[in-house]
């Protein structure tokens, strides 16, 4: 399994599953409700980065439609809910679960069955057979299921209503899952497998969405009604066959307005994170850059077990107001042009934890096994309008009030 998470709760691999238990097999052709003109759907998120470590969106499905909270996940291509099939694992009440019925399968033989699995083609005995998947994570946790399909009820904002029949898993065998009191994740991944890709080729939205998370939670939306007309500071996505996450670079690292000498970073925007995760070759020099901007700050190291980097004040920190002016902005600088850079102020890089500690939000990605991946993770993406263009192949980024709606 290739896994990119840590909480990194994300990072999704489709494994062939042939006949699974605990399901019966049952034709199911997916149906598509298309409309007219394509618009955009606004949905509230709740969560913030410590100390829940997730943000989510509530969404129905079913019909009569049934809601399920569900973790926002860039770095990840196939939605998933807890499903009774019936569960092994499973966190929630059974009353709170998904109930799939026999008409509810997808089959192997469906295009979007081929898709979950891409690149490696798809391994089922037969193509009668239903559609299984496994998520793995960083964590050792994992998810087994079959895929199904439902409608989902959208409300647009041109003040229509939309039910595609969309795909996406019924998991039901649970390991290692951990305290997540929500129902399951929202892939957004680049695959045509994911909820995007499906809800633009059946016409209900653009294939663009974008998200603006705050401490308090924020919004997100599906569809090109909410991009604004300017101050957007856009970056091409990077483009290859084997990666489907939201790539950008190279960048080149500055701190406090100067060059690092850390250049050709490549960053992968995952929602599914919530930290910021550096590389071996570039952690180690960005955390001697801010320990050495901090000393002699009236700062002093501290075991707390938030992270495992953190400073004491001469008092407790109350917020990340007291606590960042001891600390400098890192700014990631994409080539090409001197315009383009991601601002990282010290409140998207660090955290104030419960013991009033300031403690360091950037972690090894070597230590949670990224290998020489650079993730951006929730806690840098705050405070910002992130914008994911998948028609025009381009990431964005505007400042923003996330607790205020767009418009």
């Amino acid at each position: 399994m290739v896994v990119l998470c840590a909480s990194l709760h994300g990072c999704f691999a489709a494994v062939p599953q042939g006949q699974l238990p605990g399901v019966r097999s049952t034709v199911h052709p997916m149906t598509v409700n298309s409309i007219g003109k394509r618009s955009s759907v606004y949905l509230p998120v709740s969560g913030n980065v410590y100390p829940l470590g997730y943000y989510s969106v509530t969404v129905k499905i079913g019909n009569p439609p049934k809601p399920f909270q569900l973790d926002i996940d860039t770095g990840s291509d196939l939605t998933w809910v807890q499903c009774d099939a019936p569960c092994s694992g499973c966190t929630l009440p059974r009353d709170r679960l998904y109930k799939p019925t026999g008409k509810n399968y997808v089959l192997c033989k469906d295009p979007i069955c081929a898709a979950l699995q891409a690149p490696n083609p798809t391994q089922c005995r037969n193509t009668n057979e239903k559609c299984g998947f496994q998520v793995e994570y960083a964590d050792h946790g994992s998810v087994l299921g079959v895929v199904v399909s439902d409608s989902f009820p959208l409300r647009l904002v041109n003040g229509s209503d939309s039910s595609p029949h969309l795909a996406f898993g019924c998991g039901y065998r649970l390991q290692n899952s951990g305290p997540h009191a929500t129902a399951g994740v929202l892939g957004l991944g680049r695959s045509k497998a994911s909820i995007m890709s499906q809800l633009s080729s059946m016409g209900v939205t653009q294939n663009v969405f974008g998200h603006c998370f705050n401490d308090r939670g924020g919004f997100m939306f599906f569809g090109a009604d909410f991009v604004p007309k300017s101050r957007v500071t856009w970056t091409p996505m990077l483009q290859s066959s084997s990666d489907k996450h939201y790539s950008s670079g190279p960048a080149e690292l500055f701190f406090g307005g100067k060059p690092t000498g850390i250049k050709n970073l490549n960053v992968i925007f995952d929602t599914g994170s919530t930290y910021t995760y550096l590389n071996s070759g570039v952690y180690k020099p960005v955390v001697d850059l801010i320990r050495k901007d901090v000393s002699g700050k009236q700062l002093k190291d501290v075991n707390d077990k938030a992270l495992p980097i953190c400073w004491k004040g001469s008092r407790p920190f109350k917020s990340m107001r007291d606590a960042r002016n001891y600390f400098n902005t890192l700014a990631l600088s994409f080539m090409g042009s001197s315009n383009i850079q991601l601002q990282l102020p010290p409140e998207a890089y660090l955290i104030v934890t419960e013991q009033g500690n300031v403690c360091l939000g950037i972690l090894s990605g070597a230590e949670a096994g990224l290998g020489t991946s650079n993730v951006i993770g929730d806690i840098s993406l705050q405070g910002k309008l992130m914008i994911y263009d998948n028609e025009g192949q381009r990431i964005g980024w505007a400042s923003a009030d996330c607790s205020r709606k767009l418009g």
